[in-house]
C-alpha cells in the first residue's frame, strides 16, 4: 500500500464471520476427508490377513469424495471473498456482476451443504451395520475386530457432520447476501380513470 493512500475501511463483521466460517468449513471437510481417506487397519483372522479400507464401504468412499470437493469449493469461495473485497475496494464494482455472483454462491452453498449432509448420513447408516451387525442377515459386528478403523471413520464422520452444519449456516449467509442485493421494485404507477 502506498504511503499517500488511505486505508480501506475494515469489512463488516458479517463479512468477517463469513470468512471465518468458510475457512472452518473447508478445514472440517478436509479433516473429515483425510481422516476417512487414510483410515486403514490390517488384522489377522484365522491365519488370513484382512485389511479394512474405506473402499470396502461404498458410502464411505462417496463421503470422502464429497467432503474433499466441499473443502475445495469452500477454499475457492474463501479466495473469492478475499479477492472480491480487494478488487472492489470496499463497495464499487458492477452491481449486475455482484448479483450474479451472489445468486451462484447461494445455489452452490445450498447444493454443497445438502451433498455433504446426505453423504454423511448415508455413510453413518452404512457404518452402523459394521458397528451393530444385523442378526437377521447373519452379518457380524466388525468394529470389535477393526477398532482403530472404526474410531477413525467415526471421527471423520463427526468432522463431516460439523462441516455440514457450518455449510447450512453459510447458505443462510449467502441467502441474506443475495436478497440484500435484489433489485428494488419501482413504485407502482397508478392510472387514474377518467
Amino acid at each position: 500500500m502506498a504511503a499517500g493512500q488511505p486505508r480501506p475501511p475494515p469489512p463488516p463483521s458479517s463479512v468477517r464471520t463469513e470468512r471465518v466460517l468458510r475457512a472452518a468449513c473447508a478445514a472440517m471437510a478436509a479433516a473429515g476427508a483425510l481422516l476417512l481417506g487414510f483410515s486403514a487397519e490390517t488384522k489377522t483372522v484365522i491365519f488370513v490377513q484382512k485389511k479394512a479400507v474405506p473402499k470396502d464401504v461404498q458410502a464411505l468412499w462417496v463421503l470422502i469424495v464429497a467432503a474433499a470437493a466441499a473443502a475445495a469449493y469452500h477454499a475457492a469461495q474463501l479466495a473469492r471473498c478475499l479477492c472480491m473485497d480487494r478488487l472492489a475496494g470496499g463497495g464499487g464494482g458492477c452491481r449486475r456482476l455482484r448479483r450474479a455472483v451472489a445468486c451462484a454462491t447461494f445455489l452452490l452453498d445450498k447444493g454443497c451443504a445438502y451433498m455433504v449432509l446426505a453423504t454423511t448420513v448415508a455413510a453413518l447408516q452404512a457404518c452402523f451395520v459394521g458397528l451393530l451387525g444385523v442378526e437377521a442377515l447373519q452379518w457380524s459386528k466388525l468394529c470389535n475386530i477393526y477398532t482403530r478403523f472404526c474410531e477413525q471413520a467415526a471421527a471423520g464422520m463427526v468432522c463431516s457432520l460439523v462441516a455440514a452444519a457450518g455449510m447450512a449456516v453459510l447458505s443462510a449467509f449467502s441467502a441474506r447476501d443475495l436478497f440484500r442485493r435484489r433489485r428494488p421494485c419501482s413504485p407502482c404507477v397508478q392510472v387514474q380513470q377518467v
